[in-house]
């Protein structure tokens, strides 16, 4: 269903593009890994490095937010310089990066290593999803091959906690960072036999002034978010945010008047481009903001070790995995529109199941709403890549993908910003703290449930119990607030998606052109 056919698009992929999707499939397994290994070892990086809220934000946030803030100009040069050569400079730089994390003395030392894990992970997958739209050309092996892409992806998070899970077990904290030393190893032991070269023949020159702008935009944005989930409005988060958006506003002025703009933003004026971008953020941070609370409620609430948890997450990982790979082929069949709502429908209905979810209540009900919510990610995930990076001239491929990825990963980061930040400011407001415990626990306890097991640890037992006891009452309802703010823009996706793409034609219709349904569809802005 790809929605620009190119040139030659009558040649089928052969043995060397199929194990050459097996190739990119690595560094597409390792970016998954890095970010659910990461909310597994939370709380024992939190009690080894002293982490406090503002910090642990920034181990898990800034990592989504330097890939968001770097994905376009990586994108941009690696249509410049050649997608596989960026591939193979980021492989090596991730596996560097990710030494630096696993043997952090410190908070800070973890989030500049953190820091700098995205900016090398923002040169891997725009050019995954380039090499893809270059390697296949016939549009179902294309939308194919993305849902492998996309299974992939869920693969990865499915695995990481179980992996991750393990290495907790035997290991200390920073032995989940070690997974990417020995994947970027393999990467570039492999790909430059199987992945082919691609670049723009005409790119033009990189507009550095671009290039500083939009990083002018994201993080002053990114650090006002983070600081309002942390410690509520201040001026100065205010202006930074402020100060991000005027940057973004110049920044788009600025790309509308080169002749060989950073982004191009006619890409913008389509629905077809622009809804799916904005379903794939919204959807991102309403799973991703789950899956991190998920995580905490089964360690920190009810008390489950690594492995435990690990085991726990794989269901509903199989469960995206199986809707992933099978999207395509109702593709044939259904319209993108139907199944993207159809499949947010269940997550939706996930996600109400979670607020449901008691201190106490059985595990099970977590596993089925989470699973389910899951479980309708699938096909605006695969669809939803597929509309955008199928958009792509040959020669820009790389910059739609990373347009693709800074929602992704966007989200991502405002997920764990957004509904997180939801949950603590309801933690705070719910907690009572037991009459007779000291200030100092106290304090420690109002910041976050983790803190609050370690406060009690250093209470008599009749005093600690009660301190777990409303400490995870008080984190379940925040829990099942964020799971309703999820619901809520579950609800938001389909209506969206009904409104404005309903006439793209499902992939096994003939049609005179590969975008005639898009053509037809604009027509009705």
């Amino acid at each position: 269903m790809a929605l620009n056919t190119p040139d030659g698009a009558s040649e089928r992929a052969g043995r060397r593009e199929w194990i050459g999707l097996a190739v990119l499939a690595l560094p597409t397994v390792l970016m998954a890994l890095d970010i659910s290994v990461l909310f597994l070892a939370i709380p024992k990086l939190t009690a080894a490095l002293n982490t406090g809220p503002a910090q642990l934000l920034w181990i898990a946030d800034i990592y989504g937010f330097m890939i968001a803030g770097f994905l376009i100009p990586m994108g941009t040069l690696g249509d410049r310089i050649g997608r596989r050569r960026l591939l193979m400079i980021g492989a090596a730089a991730f596996g560097a990066a990710s030494l630096l994390a696993a043997f952090s003395q410190n908070s800070a030392m973890l989030i500049v290593a953190r820091a700098l894990l995205g900016i090398a992970g923002a040169s891997l997958n725009p050019s995954t999803l380039a090499l893809i739209t270059n390697m296949f050309r016939i549009p179902r092996e294309r939308g194919k091959a993305f849902a492998i892409w996309v299974a992939c992806f869920m693969g990865g998070t499915g695995l990481g906690p179980v992996v991750g899970g393990v290495m907790l077990h035997f290991f200390w904290w920073g032995s989940v960072f070690l997974l990417g030393v020995p994947v970027m190893v393999l990467l570039l032991a492999t790909g430059r036999t199987f992945l082919p070269e691609f670049r723009n023949p005409n790119p033009g020159r990189i507009d550095l002034i671009s290039v500083a702008m939009s990083l002018a935009t994201m993080l002053p944005v990114i650090y006002g978010i983070t600081e309002l989930a942390v410690i509520g409005p201040s001026v100065l988060d205010i202006a930074a945010i402020v100060v991000g958006v005027a940057f973004g506003v110049a920044f788009v002025r600025r790309q509308r008047s080169l002749t060989n703009p950073l982004l191009d933003l006619s890409l913008f004026s389509r629905l077809s481009f622009r809804i799916p971008l904005l379903s794939v953020v919204l959807n991102t941070t309403a799973m991703s903001g789950v899956a991190l609370l998920v995580n905490q409620y089964l360690e920190s609430v009810r008390n489950l070790p690594p492995l435990t948890t690990g085991l726990l997450l794989v269901p509903p990982s199989v469960a995206v995995i199986a809707s992933s790979l099978i999207t395509p082929k109702l593709a044939q069949r259904i319209r993108p529109a139907f199944l993207m709502a159809g499949g947010t429908v269940i997550t939706a209905i996930g996600c109400l199941i979670l607020t449901q979810v008691s201190p106490t209540g059985s595990v099970v009900w977590v596993e089925i709403g989470y699973l389910l919510g899951m479980l309708g990610v699938g096909p605006i995930v695969a669809l939803g890549t597929e509309l955008i990076v199928g958009q792509a001239e040959p020669a820009t491929a790389g910059v739609v993908g990373a347009v693709k990825e800074t929602a992704d990963n966007l989200g991502f980061a405002l997920g764990a910003a957004v509904l997180g930040s939801i949950a603590t400011a309801v933690y705070r407001n719910a907690l009572v703290i037991p009459a007779g415990v000291p200030a100092g626990a106290a304090g420690r306890a109002s910041n976050t449930v983790a803190e609050a097991g370690g406060a009690a640890a250093q209470l008599p037992a009749r005093q600690a119990v009660e301190l777990l006891s409303a400490a995870r009452s008080a984190f379940t309802t925040g829990f099942n607030v964020a799971a309703a703010t999820a619901a809520a823009l579950a609800v938001v996706i389909i209506v969206l998606v009904l409104a404005t793409l309903r006439r793209i034609p499902a992939s096994g219709v003939p049609q005179p052109t590969a975008d005639t349904g898009l053509k037809e569809h604009q027509h009705t802005r």
